[in-house]
């Protein structure tokens, strides 16, 4: 059986950073963010805590594909993204 998972995006308080991520649990790896566990990881230097966008997946190999289909994106893409389904830029991780 095949465990799902989701791609998402994290950014800071200012929106000066966007961090895309993939995950089989976004609730926990979420938490993680929030609270730093790996101090030396890119979220956590930059606080790229927000959870603004995320995209679940019946299968975590489909979500690696989309996380790399993201990371390619130029920033104005990604901020295109990101408004289609959030254009406030609400923190999601209370819709989880």
């Amino acid at each position: 059986m095949n465990k799902g998972g989701a791609v998402y995006i994290t950014t800071n308080k200012h929106h000066t950073v966007l961090y895309t991520g993939v995950t089989s649990d976004l609730y926990s790896r979420i938490v993680e963010h929030q609270n730093k566990i790996d101090p030396k990881s890119f979220a956590s230097r930059y606080n790229a805590n927000k959870l603004i966008y995320f995209e679940p997946f019946h299968s975590i190999e489909e979500a690696i594909a989309r996380e790399k289909q993201i990371k390619k994106y130029r920033r104005e893409k990604k901020i295109n993204l990101i408004e289609s389904i959030n254009p406030e830029w609400q923190d999601l991780f209370l819709e989880l």
